[in-house]
């Protein structure tokens, strides 16, 4: 058994974080993945809520409410945050809201900073990203306030799956963040729906009558921003509808980026 998945005090969790070599915790941190890699969510969530307290929970989309629900659970739900980009659907905001209501929960919101924002329209207008691609625009809208954000905890939680795109098939239950962690704060990431399909997430979701994206209900199924999504077609993969005229390896917006490719590397 790995070492840290004999730790559950955290301040035990700490000093072992920071007494450590880089090269050790990601060892430790691959031994504590195998041994959660069978285990139910609500089970990853509770022990890695034992171990890193200072967790935050990324919310977007219909993944992260099954996570909301598991969480809300736990003796001490954590911190709950959202991206907002300035350029998401009215229904997604509704969404955000009946999510808050629902949960009573205090949703964090992020936003880009304004003048880098600006910058960026002004010298390319507002639909640059159908040119010369997305990376540029969600680094500016969705990166950068995550990083940040990143910064203040010690793990996050994702909705990440598998089976939700070429570029995550590979994707653990835990890892160490490789694009956002530094020498001086490694900082784990923890995907515990990782081995679920998508019609696990919506039966749970239709089991307990949970809040949902409405636009889901309209064709879509992987939900972004306004301009770079549209609903699937038939027989389409679920991510088929984020940046439709990009090739489908390089559907990542950058919050997961780092760590789907060295997923891949490893296999």
């Amino acid at each position: 058994m790995c070492r840290l998945g004999l730790i559950f005090d955290y301040k035990l969790a700490k000093t072992f974080m920071t007494s450590t070599s880089t090269a050790q915790i990601a060892q430790d941190v691959l031994d504590l993945n195998s041994d959660l890699a069978g285990s139910e969510p609500k089970d990853v969530l509770r022990q890695v809520a034992d171990l890193w307290p200072n967790l935050a929970l990324s919310f977007s989309g219909a993944e992260d409410v099954v996570l909301i629900e598991m969480a809300s659970k736990l003796p001490d739900t954590p911190t709950v945050f959202t991206l907002d980009t300035g350029r998401l659907h009215p229904q997604t905001y509704a969404f955000i809201e009946n999510v808050r209501k629902y949960y009573s929960l205090a949703i964090e919101t992020l936003h880009p900073d304004p003048q880098r924002l600006s910058k960026l329209i002004q010298s390319k207008g507002l639909f640059s990203f159908y040119e010369d691609g997305h990376s540029e625009c969600c680094d500016i809208r969705k990166v950068e306030p995550l990083r940040a954000k990143l910064a203040t905890v010690d793990a996050w939680v994702t909705g990440q799956r598998q089976d939700q795109s070429p570029t995550r098939t590979d994707v653990p239950v835990v890892e160490l963040d490789n694009n956002f962690s530094s020498p001086k704060h490694p900082l784990i990431k923890v995907n515990p729906l990782a081995n679920w399909s998508s019609e696990d997430v919506w039966g749970y979701i239709r089991m307990l009558d949970v809040p949902y994206n409405e636009l889901h209900d309209a064709g879509f199924i992987s939900i972004g921003c306004e301009p770079c999504t549209r609903p699937t077609g038939p027989n389409q993969h679920e991510r088929e509808g984020r940046w439709w005229w990009e090739e489908a390896t390089i559907k990542e917006c950058g919050l997961h980026r780092a760590n789907t490719e060295d997923q891949r590397k490893r296999t």
